[in-house]
């Protein structure tokens, strides 16, 4: 059985970075052009174009498709797209700019040179409307609202040429995998249908229940780690690979899985968010996406099973890509294993609730993890990252002592 093709009915992925030779080129040219700087969100946008990881789009959106994509979940030329993909900068740099300028693309936190645009579009986004209709509030303590905000007032579209990948293969060299590579790894194995798990927190059991669900009805099983920038408290992306090739190599049959790691960073868009993680994985090469509890929710802005529904508005045709819609699920102890509220029929109080929320926040302040939480080998892991992460702050108090490094440390 093929695999899925990508997105927007393309039979070729469509990236967009450069070769070696003709990257360093682009590279030289870049030094001598304006320069745009790239929030780590924008940044990461990027590094997805250049992989191919965003077939069909060729760059950022202009009006038409920014517009119409927060409106109708698609671009102006009818290809479904759930979140805006876009660069900004503030007003009074735009006013340098002007349409068919090519400017270099600078990534903020390290000042490298990751690719180049070529402005087709100017336009000034409404940032309120774009939070209302992608995150579904347009309060600031929402983690994305928070963002899109804090992006310049004005946007720039127009394709791109990428040639950096931002360090990912460098700090990632075991997992960092872009879509040709992952397609290539899945029909090497024979597989056809895979299903796609993505994961921002460590492996916990119903991490491990839904993905044993899937290996049951796909062929195989992406383990699919975000790896771009998260919000604070959450673990590192080193210590949730860690924590996961744990879970695999001692709990899943050989060969049934591929952990792997995406450059993209988590919106909290909920609803959208889901169908943009779908999008990216069909293009990567999976057939079905895992979609259980709260997926890219944060707080409580989202229901619990918002993120499902959202795919029963995706019209005919618009995702080869399909939802595995899983339940709630928890460890029971009158069942003495793990199972779901459409499985169990026994009362709540016999139920161990597990979430990668609160199993951060007992480790995080040395609370006992009840039995059934998560693998005693998994959990050897994260003890060893909280005690670590512990010392150094007691390390900087007890060097520093007062309210500037407390301020520093958050």
């Amino acid at each position: 059985m093929p695999l899925v093709n990508p997105h927007g009915g393309e039979r070729q992925l469509k990236p967009r970075l450069l070769s070696s030779a003709a990257g360093a080129e682009s590279r030289r040219r870049a030094q001598t052009l304006q320069k745009i700087t790239l929030s780590s969100r924008e940044a990461s946008d990027l590094v997805m174009l250049g992989i191919g990881a965003y077939t069909p789009l060729e760059g950022f959106m202009g009006r038409d498709d920014w517009k119409s994509v927060c409106a109708d979940f698609r671009t102006a030329s009818g290809v479904f797209w759930p979140v805006p993909i876009t660069v900004s900068t503030p007003r009074e740099r735009a006013r340098e700019l002007r349409l068919g300028q090519e400017v270099a693309l600078v990534e903020e936190e390290t000042g490298e040179l990751l690719g180049c645009l070529e402005i087709r579009d100017i336009y000034e986004a409404d940032k309120l409307y774009q939070c209302r209709e992608v995150f579904g509030t347009t309060d600031p303590t929402h983690p994305g609202v928070a963002g899109v905000l804090a992006e310049g007032e004005v946007n720039l579209g127009g394709p791109v040429v990428v040639f950096s990948e931002s360090g990912y293969p460098e700090r990632y060299p075991n997992i960092y995998l872009r879509p040709e590579q992952t397609r290539a790894a899945f029909a090497a194995r024979g597989w056809g249908t895979v299903a796609g798990l993505q994961l921002r927190n460590p492996m916990h059991r119903s991490h491990e229940y839904l993905a044993k669900i899937a290996i049951e009805v796909c062929d195989g099983l992406l383990v699919h780690q975000k790896l771009g920038r998260l919000k604070p408290g959450d673990i590192p992306a080193e210590v949730r690979v860690e924590a996961v090739n744990a879970a695999v190599q001692n709990y899943f049959v050989k060969d049934t899985c591929i952990q792997a790691g995406v450059p993209i960073e988590m919106r909290y868009a909920g609803p959208r968010e889901a169908l943009l993680d779908a999008v990216f994985r069909q293009n990567f090469g999976c057939s079905h996406l895992i979609v259980g509890r709260d997926h890219a929710g944060v707080g409580n802005f989202y229901g619990p099973f918002d993120a499902q529904k959202i795919f029963d508005q995706v019209p005919d045709g618009a995702l080869e890509i399909k939802p595995l819609k899983l339940d709630w699920t928890f460890y029971c102890r009158k069942c003495d294993g793990m199972a779901s509220a459409r499985t169990c029929p026994h009362d709540v109080s016999q139920r161990v609730m597990v979430s990668g929320t609160a199993l951060r926040e007992m480790l995080s302040e040395g609370v006992d993890v009840p039995d059934h939480f998560s693998r005693p080998e998994v959990l050897e892991i994260l003890r060893k990252y909280y005690a670590a992460e512990q010392e150094g702050a007691s390390g900087k108090r007890s060097a520093k002592p007062g309210p500037k490094p407390l301020a520093r440390q958050e």
